[in-house]
């Protein structure tokens, strides 16, 4: 097993509001988890805690419980850590508001057996074949979303979490019913990737290689290999800037089975 990981922030003037953890637990097989916190306008999200404390309680509460209980499915399992995660600043924040802190989730979980995975909001997971074939695994909900919906932080505001929008990881466990979730045979799953928006990016909106091609780059240079990249081409004068920001925080993980 080879598991590589990087984690960058996308300015020096702000924390990095992603989390990447792996574990490889006493029973065998492994696990990732790769959050990506959503930054509010204006810092306005009514908590009093902040983006990277809510994505450090999740993902470390996530990661935990994937190691730990095999037997419950990884939508328990997110719903569980959103509940406690919600429980551990419900009596200090403000959860009713639309901006409390919330993150992108990609989880991962393996044995000898099968490969499990969930996805909720635009962090991708790259499934690799043993033949090579690549199979980017998504929740579209949000690209769904006319980008005149998005202008407004008021129109974005409204479809958060709401029917007919988007659905990320925030106060409600009940969200973790909309993420993608899968099961594959072991036996036909070579490597596994996992990318914040913010690595992401490299393919999704500087289209400098597809998904196999990213795989690649992340096998032969690593995943600061593949953020170095992305640091690169943002920092072209050459080219547009990509949607929202310059630089985003990014993240990779990187596991071959």
């Amino acid at each position: 097993m080879r598991i590589d990981l990087a984690s960058v922030a996308g300015s020096p003037e702000r924390p990095n509001e992603d989390w990447v953890s792996v574990a490889t637990p006493a029973l065998g097989g492994g696990v990732v988890v790769v959050l990506d916190g959503v930054t509010p306008p204006r810092g306005d999200d009514g908590c009093a805690h902040g983006v990277p404390w809510f994505t450090a309680r999740l993902g470390g509460r996530l990661t935990e419980l994937s190691g730990s209980r095999r037997d419950m499915p990884l939508e328990r399992i997110l719903a569980e850590a959103i509940g406690t995660t919600a429980a551990a600043h419900r009596d200090d924040c403000d959860l009713s508001h639309v901006r409390t802190p919330q993150a992108t989730v990609v989880m991962v979980r393996w044995d000898e057996t099968h490969v499990e995975h969930l996805v909720l909001s635009d962090s991708v997971l790259l499934l690799q074949a043993p033949g090579g074939e690549v199979t980017a695994v998504r929740d579209d909900r949000l690209e769904l979303v006319p980008r005149e919906a998005l202008r407004s932080v008021a129109a974005a505001d409204a479809l958060r979490n709401a029917e007919g929008g988007f659905f990320t990881a925030a106060a409600d466990p009940a969200v973790a019913a909309r993420a993608v979730t899968g099961r594959t045979p072991r036996a036909r799953v070579r490597a596994v990737a996992a990318l914040t928006d913010g690595a992401g990016r490299w393919t999704d909106i500087f289209r400098e290689g597809d998904w196999a091609d990213c795989m690649t780059v992340l096998r032969k240079e690593g995943s600061e290999g593949l953020i170095g990249r992305v640091r690169a081409v943002e920092s072209d004068p050459a080219r547009p800037s990509a949607p929202h920001k310059r630089h985003d925080d990014a993240s990779a993980v990187y596991a071959e089975l």
